[in-house]
């Protein structure tokens, strides 16, 4: 009877692969699962082997543990798939002369990079920090600047520092900064903060030796709303490309349209961060959707979403895309079939090093000095 319910709460886990987590801590639990699947294999191969010697209830417990097995393996199966693809239309749109287009199964297996860092203060009133990773050339080198999620009311610079080390050790500088967050501070007051962490980049770029023409954003969730719409409502000099880890792009649409409360209570979130819901402060979620900003001036543009986003509906991507189609943007969407908001917390998970590439290669096709 053990076996039998160890085979059902794995297969039951399993099932996070292929359906959009119903409530928050499943959504977790996918994140998990996406980002470490050799676990759950492993797990499930030793429910299957211990099943071949039970006498009760055996065919179930073999069907419900290699069943698990198969959902398991299916994020492995689609990266594998998918990597060679995906790079080929990619480097149609942005050509480059580096990154890879395989997934490595070894490497999921290892540790994934996290280097030191410098923090300092790029804003007094409040105090605002942001952690510099300095790049390893010696030559100056071009900016990422991150920015970190959290429903612009949480996180910091800390989050998913892997993915900034691993860019640094790539050529780039990495700057991931704090902002002003909700409900203490509301729209568009994040977005300020960018474009003053950028000013505050440029005036020590000789100290930092910060190459200023070539300057790219990155946002996840909440950050890259607050980072597409910093770069597209104004024109900002050197910044050669923005890319979008899962944002919501078009504020005006998706403030309409409702979340599962069970994952995430938009209602709250909205009037924490606009000061209202759609229907009340309308002007405010205009004023914050980057779609209303689209224009042949938009900087080249990488979207990354995943099909399985309980969080931010991955239509947010389609609908980015056809705006910056419509205004001549040169831009890419990476869709990861199965992949869920978070998708890249492993930067070394199948998800993780699809994102890690596509990201190398559009940083290097829109930086590079040709």
């Amino acid at each position: 009877m053990i076996k039998l319910v160890y085979a059902a709460i794995l297969f039951l886990l399993s099932l996070m692969v292929i359906f959009r987590a119903p409530v928050y801590f499943l959504w977790l639990a996918d994140v998990a699962i996406t980002s470490f699947p050799f676990i759950f294999i492993g797990l499930s191969l030793f429910g299957f082997v211990s099943g071949l010697w039970v006498s009760k209830y055996q065919g179930l417990v073999l069907i419900l543990s290699f069943s698990s097995l198969i959902f398991f393996t299916l994020p492995l199966f689609v990266s594998l798939w998918g990597a060679s693809t995906i790079y080929t239309e990619m480097k149609k749109v942005f050509p480059s002369k580096s990154g890879e287009s395989s997934i490595s199964l070894t490497r999921m297996f290892s540790r994934a990079p996290n280097d030191k860092f410098e923090s300092m203060v790029y804003k007094q009133t409040p105090e605002l920090t942001l952690d510099f990773y300095r790049s390893i050339s010696s030559e100056p080198s071009p900016l990422i600047l991150v920015i970190h999620g959290g429903s612009w009311q949480s996180g910091d610079s800390r989050q998913l520092p892997e993915l900034n080390t691993y860019l640094s050790w790539k050529g780039y500088h990495v700057a991931a900064i704090n902002y002003r967050l909700a409900p203490e501070y509301k729209s568009p007051a994040p977005v300020e903060d960018t474009r003053q962490a950028i000013d505050f980049l440029k005036k020590n770029a000789g100290k930092l030796n910060i190459d200023t023409t070539s300057i790219v954003i990155l946002g996840r969730s909440a950050g890259a709303q607050i980072g597409l719409t910093a770069a597209y409502s104004q024109s900002i000099p050197g910044v050669k490309g923005v890319i979008s880890f899962y944002g919501p792009a078009d504020m005006v649409w998706g403030g309409q349209i409702k979340v599962n409360k069970w994952v995430l209570d938009t209602d709250k979130i909205y009037k924490n961060y606009f000061g209202g819901n759609y229907n009340e402060v309308p002007g405010k979620f205009k004023e914050s959707s980057a779609c209303e900003y689209v224009s042949k001036n938009a900087p080249p543009t990488l979207i990354i979403h995943g099909t399985n986003d309980p969080l931010v509906s991955f239509d947010h991507g389609h609908r980015l895309r056809k705006k910056l189609n419509e205004a001549g943007v040169r831009n890419y969407f990476l869709k990861l079939p199965l992949a869920t908001h978070g998708c890249d917390y492993n930067i070394n998970g199948p998800y993780g090093q699809l994102t890690t590439r596509a990201v190398e290669n559009f940083i290097n096709s829109v930086t590079w000095k040709k």
